[in-house]
């Protein structure tokens, strides 16, 4: 629904910009900024630490859920035996020891998905300078992104992204 809404208000702007775009000789460019992604050098690099972080993450949850599973067996084995007031203080926590994990997973995801952009930002910020300086230097009016849907017409333009490469020497 984003990315529909997101292409339906650049088509308008560009219909509403098009008699100005037509009188001026606006120079259309584009590029598909995963492709630029891809070709990153850091992009190894990224990929390596999100995956060392994630299962750091894996293994602390695999860590509770092992001492849940523990406590739960202990519990199921010895219920007969065990007076109520202990038996209601084991299920509670269990009960406490789920809710844990539960946070924990939660937590964990939007943990790797904070660092995945911690370790990103940097090399988008260079990125998008770099699109910014070539578009400046080849006198570019417009560049579009193909690699994320917000391109609608590119027969005219320029693929700008052996220039983009050139500029961050990759």
């Amino acid at each position: 629904m984003k990315k529909l809404l997101t292409v339906l208000f650049v088509a308008v702007g560009i219909l509403l910009a098009y008699p100005v775009i037509s009188q001026t000789n606006a120079k259309l460019g584009y590029i598909d900024s995963n492709e630029l992604l891809d070709a990153m050098p850091e992009k190894d690099s990224i990929q390596q630490t999100l995956i060392q972080y994630g299962k750091a993450l894996e293994d602390q949850l695999q860590a509770m859920y092992l001492e849940y599973q523990t406590k739960l067996n202990d519990y199921q084995v010895n219920a007969a035996s065990m007076s109520d007031i202990i038996r209601q203080t084991k299920e509670k926590e269990l009960a406490d020891m789920e809710n844990r994990i539960q946070e924990f997973q939660q937590q964990a995801d939007t943990d790797l998905q904070n660092k995945q952009m911690e370790l990103l930002d940097p090399v988008l910020k260079k990125v998008r300078q770099a699109i910014q300086d070539v578009a400046r230097e080849n006198g570019y009016t417009y560049i579009f992104d193909a690699g994320v849907g917000t391109l609608l017409y590119y027969e005219k333009g320029d693929n700008i992204l052996p220039l983009v490469k050139v500029k961050l020497g990759i």
